[in-house]
């Protein structure tokens, strides 16, 4: 079954405990949650913390459909920083219940236009087999734990060609999180960007991000539907598809202070995606 769900992007200052009032407003029953430092969970929260999320998620009846990490796989950081991030985020995410952990590429780039795909600085195979040993490396742990790496259309490997190349030379479990925006923003066009990534979406490997914004004039967060994504393709592709994951709101509140709170731009999602996957 296909489900709205929402990143705590959107609400940086905010406690769980509005944002879980916010969902139940919006009768969503499930949450992205962001692993960064000062936020609802975070890198160096101990296990008993961990467990009061949990017991407070389970109350409210929300599930949670994954960790969103700032891990940098295709990063120059050593082998040592980058896996150590890597396991206990995956051990946390098996403590919450999430089922997969959100990574970036993260490779070194030059500076160049959003709407062009970055240069690197490094050669591409360099940087794809960087990435793709590291994920191989934790793939042990992912059996063992039932969670596993979902690496996501972003930096320096914007389009689903990149994401796959990569994932094509990982041995074990990983999966695939498209943003709508990063591919589309570069030239990709959405089918070749599903055609690729589909088998580390499908069946539960992965996810898909909505947002909106009025590129290229902006990347400033609009209400879905406001901007010039095209949001309605994106969401006919997946159901022609049968896709039946996580679609998740990617609010960036965090990245954009100004913009309206979480509670705004969830109303607005949840009028899309009612419209797109009727509700019974």
């Amino acid at each position: 079954m296909t489900v709205l769900t929402v990143s705590t992007l959107g609400a940086p200052a905010e406690p769980l405990e509005t944002v879980l009032a916010w969902l139940a407003h919006a009768s969503v029953s499930a949450i992205e949650l962001r692993l960064s430092a000062g936020q609802i969970i975070h890198p160096g929260m101990t296990r008993s913390e961990a467990a009061d999320v949990k017991r407070r998620l389970d109350e409210a009846g929300v599930s949670v459909t994954g960790l969103a990490s700032y891990i940098r796989v295709a990063s120059d950081a050593n082998d040592e920083m980058v896996l150590g991030a890597l396991s206990s985020a995956l051990a946390l995410a098996k403590e919450l219940g999430a089922p997969i952990v959100r990574v970036f590429p993260g490779a070194p780039t030059h500076p160049g236009p959003y709407d062009q795909r970055p240069e690197l600085l490094e050669s591409i195979d360099e940087v794809d087999s960087r990435a793709s040993r590291r994920l191989t490396a934790v793939a042990h742990l992912s059996e063992d734990l039932g969670v596993h790496a979902a690496l996501e259309t972003h930096d320096s490997h914007p389009r689903g060609e990149d994401v796959a190349r990569i994932l094509a030379q990982v041995e074990g479990p990983v999966g695939a999180v498209w943003d709508l925006m990063h591919p589309w923003r570069v030239g990709e066009p959405l089918e070749l960007t599903w055609r690729v990534l589909s088998p580390w979406i499908l069946n539960g490997g992965g996810s898909v991000q909505v947002k909106d914004a009025d590129l290229s004039a902006s990347s400033t967060p609009l209400l879905i539907g406001d901007g010039t994504l095209p949001v309605d393709e994106f969401a006919d592709l997946l159901i022609a598809s049968d896709f039946d994951g996580a679609v998740c709101l990617e609010w960036e509140k965090a990245w954009y202070p100004n913009v309206s709170t979480l509670d705004v731009a969830l109303a607005s999602a949840c009028r899309w995606f009612t419209r797109k996957w009727p509700q019974p």
